[in-house]
């Protein structure tokens, strides 16, 4: 089976330096859609929390000896999909990001851990309740 994907937009930022992760991230930048896409982010409001998935557009080729990678700042190695690394079989990332303005075509979001150029293949609603409740009907009961 072979997809397509394509950009619907690209996030650009100043920041040199940027944080591994979202969830330890200020760093601040703007997500520019293609003009075909400007429609589908007018429910987007200041202040929201968004799901952005990007590519790893930059990162080496994955191959069979990155099944198992040694985490940063770690001495164990663990497996591809129990980490962040962005070596991975299908080079796609996910950050949730801070809306702090929206002009246009132009997102400016913050907690960014995603390079400068790098290519927006979705945004998606952040839902904490739905994302942070436990997936188990079981768990779900306790709370």
């Amino acid at each position: 089976m072979k997809l397509e994907i394509n950009p619907i937009g690209f996030l650009f930022t100043e920041v040199k330096k940027i944080p591994r992760h979202w969830s330890v991230s200020d760093a601040e930048g703007v997500i520019h859609l293609e003009k075909e896409f400007v429609e589908a982010a007018g429910d987007i409001e200041v202040g929201q929390d968004i799901v952005v998935i990007f590519l790893f557009d930059r990162s080496r080729r994955f191959t069979k000896d990155d099944l198992l990678q040694f985490p940063k700042n770690k001495n164990i190695k663990k497996g591809v999909f129990s980490i962040c690394s962005p070596v991975r079989p299908n080079p796609i990332g996910m950050s949730v990001l801070h809306v702090l303005s929206i002009q246009g075509t132009e997102i400016g979001v913050r907690g960014i851990d995603i390079l400068n150029g790098t290519p927006i293949i979705d945004i998606k609603p952040y839902v904490k309740d739905k994302y942070d409740c436990p997936s188990r009907p079981e768990e779900r009961e306790k709370k």
